[in-house]
């Protein structure tokens, strides 16, 4: 940690200054530094070969999905060309439906998201941290995070009626628990060495959580974060096929019913670019805020 680095640096010194010590304790480091960066740079070698090697898999995707329909194997009323798509999406761009669509739909989820951010990130500090405190929490989080958000819908739609709230609370309770859950995971898989290092040092428990387990923490919570972003795309485009004139789900469904089906997949592909821009962002991200590790452990899917 950058932290205890940091603290620890002066005691590192003092023993150094005994001539062969100095030695013994700098190649080493030497070394580790190199190994970490050669790590590094694989790491990212690695990645960027996963994302090539997985190119020509999805460009046979797509290529039969432009072959079936027109061989006839695909009922083309129901699985158009993708061509057929494309041009259909092209149009919604242009004509500002498709942005219009988009806008409502990431404005509401990432409400929610952030919401549910607020909210998991510090009680899944304290849930992690504090034994008394997750076993007195425990059961209430585990009731709640069981009831589908689905079920909950309904009552979500009576409580706060058909309008932006009840879109937002759906997505706020889809992405919570992910984050939540993650966040006390995250905290208890922090190295105990660590929090005595810098108990031993005399540091506080808000810059215990603000240094060290935080930091440490960044990996599971990016991990929850991930899957929170799905969650949230898939709540918000749910509510909006039921209660909603506006947004990507309302797109989708309203396509669907006119038998607009280009429309639709346009739809549909609309949020599938969208889910993996979102999840290559907190990837970087995750890189980004554990860059101390030396390396990066991340998959990009």
């Amino acid at each position: 940690m950058a932290y205890l680095t940091e603290k620890l640096g002066p005691a590192i010194g003092f023993r150094s200054a005994a001539g062969e010590a100095a030695v013994s304790t700098n190649v080493p480091a030497i070394k580790t530094r190199g190994v970490a960066a050669g790590a590094k740079v694989r790491g990212k070698g690695a990645h960027a070969g996963t994302f090539l090697y997985g190119l020509p898999l999805i460009g046979l995707f797509f290529l039969s999905w432009e072959i079936a329909p027109r061989l006839g194997w695909l009922n083309r009323i129901f699985f158009p060309p993708l061509s057929e798509v494309l041009i259909a999406w092209w149009a919604l761009l242009a004509s500002g439906v498709l942005v219009e669509h988009i806008g409502i739909s990431l404005q509401r989820a990432a409400i929610g998201f952030a919401l549910g951010v607020v909210v998991a990130i510090p009680l899944g500090l304290l849930m992690g941290r504090y034994a008394l405190f997750e076993k007195v929490s425990d059961l209430l989080v585990q009731t709640l995070r069981n009831t589908s958000q689905f079920a909950l819908l309904p009552v979500f739609i009576l409580l706060l009626g058909i309008g932006e709230e009840s879109k937002v609370a759906i997505t706020f309770y889809s992405s919570v628990f992910f984050l939540l859950v993650n966040t006390i995971s995250g905290v208890k898989s922090v190295d105990p060495l660590l929090i005595k290092a810098a108990r031993s040092m005399g540091t506080s428990d808000f810059d215990l959580f603000r240094k060290v387990i935080l930091p440490a923490s960044i990996p599971s919570i990016v991990a929850g974060a991930r899957l929170a972003v799905k969650s949230s795309l898939f709540a918000v485009i749910g509510a909006e096929m039921l209660a909603a004139k506006s947004g990507l789900g309302f797109l989708i469904q309203n396509s669907q019913l006119m038998m607009e089906t280009a429309d639709m997949y346009a739809g549909i592909l609309t949020l599938t670019v969208i889910g993996l821009t979102v999840n290559y962002l907190l990837v970087w991200f995750e890189r980004w805020a554990t860059a101390w590790k030396g390396q990066s452990e991340s998959s990009l899917i």
